[in-house]
């Protein structure tokens, strides 16, 4: 059983990727990357900067929204009727006072990143670019290229490194034989067991509960570790092309040639990211990553 991580050009499909987004940057393109391959994806460039990332492979921010509590489906399915169909109804969001503007742009970014995340972890054959066209939810600060790679890159290293290697389109678990109380459990793992039935991957199982695939993959990893679930086939190791130990996108990216100086979008951006009011959409569990068992195994072990 193997995993492609950058597909199978490997190293090349990796490279691939990160040149044409950064010279997405470099040129201050506008329009779409269209990301060939399994997940695949799309992604929304305005002057050089990703505005939004749509792909199978990971629910969209509407799935996360919902599933932080801040509205109910009857809701949402009104402000989509006030909108006119509109696929992301923020005028309505904050009208109603279910999210702040703050709050959205945040589910927009954690969105993007989840989405990128599917897209890499995938099988990359190749990209291209397109005109532009309207995402249903973009996010009103974009993001650089070379920070949404380097993020992407840190968290497959991170899945790469758990006890238990899960692809998040690969093990179908099962709840395990090892029985823990449901008290003890969390409110993610509850979910995980209720919805594992040995068919669906841990980005069906994103799906299934409105959460991120990046997060679910780590705690399906977690899970198989711990015997709360389990697999009929054990994972073969095998190393991950583009992601091997002390090899990032980061130092790829370095040896590009340095982008122009765009003091007004910086301006901007710096600007937007200011927050304006407190932001209590969904808060981080420490850990939850799984980037700290990734960078410090050893001192994760003696805790």
């Amino acid at each position: 059983m193997r995993w492609d991580g950058w597909g199978p050009l490997g190293q090349a499909g990796c490279d691939l990727l990160a040149q044409t987004l950064i010279a997405c940057g470099h040129e201050e393109f506008t329009g779409r990357v269209r990301v060939s391959g399994s997940p695949g994806g799309t992604l929304h460039l305005r002057h050089g900067l990703v505005v939004a990332v749509e792909s199978p492979g990971s629910p969209g921010p509407e799935a996360l929204l919902l599933r932080s509590g801040r509205v109910t489906d009857e809701q949402w399915a009104e402000l989509v009727r006030e909108a006119g169909g509109s696929a992301w109804p923020v005028a309505g969001l904050i009208a109603h006072r279910y999210a702040g503007a703050v709050q959205l742009r945040v589910v927009c970014l954690q969105a993007m990143q989840d989405a990128t995340f599917a897209v890499v972890a995938g099988v990359v054959t190749g990209c291209e670019r397109a005109p532009e066209g309207e995402p249903a939810a973009p996010s009103p600060v974009g993001e650089t290229p070379a920070l949404l790679l380097q993020d992407a890159a840190r968290r497959l290293l991170a899945v790469a490194e758990l006890p238990y290697r899960v692809g998040p389109d690969r093990e179908r678990p099962a709840p395990g034989t090892r029985a823990v109380p449901a008290v003890r459990l969390t409110a993610l793992r509850r979910e995980l067991l209720l919805h594992a039935d040995g068919r669906r991957t841990a980005r069906d199982l994103a799906f299934r509960t409105g959460r991120a695939v990046y997060a679910v993959t780590v705690e399906v990893a977690r899970m198989l570790a711990e015997g709360l679930l389990e697999c009929d086939e054990k994972p073969v190791p095998a190393r991950l092309p583009g992601v091997r130990p002390g090899v990032r996108i980061a130092p790829r990216l370095r040896a590009l040639p340095p982008a122009p100086a765009r003091p007004e979008l910086e301006a901007r951006h710096e600007e937007a990211q200011a927050p304006a009011e407190p932001t209590d959409l969904p808060r981080r569990r420490p850990g939850a990553s799984g980037i700290n068992e990734a960078l410090n195994p050893q001192r994760s072990k003696a805790s």
